[in-house]
């Protein structure tokens, strides 16, 4: 999702010919995998979607976001104090995408549609936009996961070199330094140019999760949006409760930060390891693996065993579970992971996995730092 974090109106994006899963799993991996898991729900006779868990989350973690906003605008408070809960507002932002936004979008958060929509709707609290979000993450990166030129979560302009296929250039080599300021900058982006730009591609391929857009109605809603967005978080502020108009604005730019430097960081440490595959197609559009044993080979998970990670991060630290399963809601990765690594094991297929989130950031930069030499070849 990197991607996200330069304008590509210049960038050539290519326009992907058909990706064919190899469909003989001569393993079954995918149908013993299903069955259990299945048979894991039923027999607990639980829901695959969200539970009270969920709720007091979304709770939490909306508080985080707007408890701060409600005091900073109403209280005069020193500088200092007013940063402190900026950062807090950035962490409630990340913590709302990771965990209320994503499940809503896949429609795990609930098994009733409206609500799923409604909290897939707090994308735009996140300054994104619900249809670009559903066709770069739902369509493009869980569908062809790790593959360059599909997956636009592999892209970052010219700025950081994701994948081996990626062109490399001089400034690269520093790319391991430089990379964090640039992750900081996703939500940003997204309130300001990204969304135009990737609405803009995505209309014109007739891509969409679901039925094609009215495309009047679409720029409409992403106009609409911006609009109310900058309104409650900068001018409201402003001239309703009368705060310094630079005190605002330093307050917003240190939120998104926080929220961009989250959330880009635990994107990369999911897929952007050394770890993790970056397969292509042959000649003719063909992929070796099937579509599951794919994602086992491109998915990495960190932290698996770490409460405060896994609640925080919304089981996005469970990437292969995930991908397996994005229909099933994130506070059951926890419990069907056992089943998911023994399942692996069983067929001698990878279970990628680092112990800690210390040991994953650190393979991430290596292998930034590894992407960044001049190739040889």
């Amino acid at each position: 999702m990197i991607y996200l974090l330069l304008n590509k109106s210049k960038q050539s994006f290519m326009t992907p010919k058909a990706i064919l899963f190899n469909r003989k799993d001569s393993k079954l991996f995918f149908k013993t995998l299903n069955k259990r898991v299945n048979n894991y729900f039923n027999e607990k006779n639980i829901s695959k979607s969200g539970n009270w868990k969920l709720w007091l989350k979304t709770f939490v973690m909306f508080s985080l976001l707007l408890t701060p906003y409600i005091l900073i605008s109403i209280f005069t408070i020193p500088s200092w104090m007013q940063i402190s809960l900026s950062i807090i507002m950035g962490i409630g932002l990340a913590g709302v995408g990771m965990n209320v936004m994503h499940d809503g979008n896949h429609g795990s958060f609930s098994s009733k549609k409206w609500i799923n929509r409604l909290m897939g709707g707090s994308i735009y609290i996140l300054a994104g936009n619900r249809y670009n979000w559903q066709v770069q993450h739902n369509v493009l990166h869980h569908t062809y996961t790790n593959i360059h030129g599909h997956d636009e979560d592999l892209e970052a302009g010219r700025v950081i070199r994701f994948s081996k296929h990626s062109k490399w250039r001089w400034f690269h080599k520093f790319q391991h330094y430089y990379s964090v300021f640039f992750y900081g900058l996703l939500t940003i982006n997204w309130s300001i140019t990204t969304d135009f730009f990737q609405m803009k591609r995505f209309m014109k391929r007739k891509l969409s999760h679901g039925k094609f857009p009215n495309p009047f109605v679409n720029w409409t809603k992403l106009f609409v949006s911006k609009i109310l967005y900058f309104l409650f978080w900068i001018f409201i502020p402003i001239l309703v409760f009368n705060i310094i108009w630079w005190k605002v604005v330093l307050s917003f730019l240190v939120m998104h930060y926080t929220a961009g430097l989250i959330l880009s960081l635990v994107f990369q440490l999911a897929h952007i390891m050394d770890e993790a595959d970056m397969p292509l197609p042959d000649n003719q559009g063909n992929m070796k693996n099937s579509w599951a044993i794919h994602q086992l080979k491109t998915t990495v998970n960190f932290a698996a065993n770490n409460w405060l990670v896994n609640w925080f991060t919304g089981g996005l630290n469970h990437q292969v579970e995930h991908h397996i399963f994005p229909n099933i809601s994130h506070v059951h990765y926890d419990k069907i992971s056992e089943i998911v690594k023994k399942t692996a094991s069983e067929f001698n297929l990878p279970y990628n996995e680092f112990k800690t989130t210390r040991d994953a950031l650190v393979a991430h930069f290596k292998y930034l730092r590894h992407m960044g030499l001049k190739p040889t070849t």
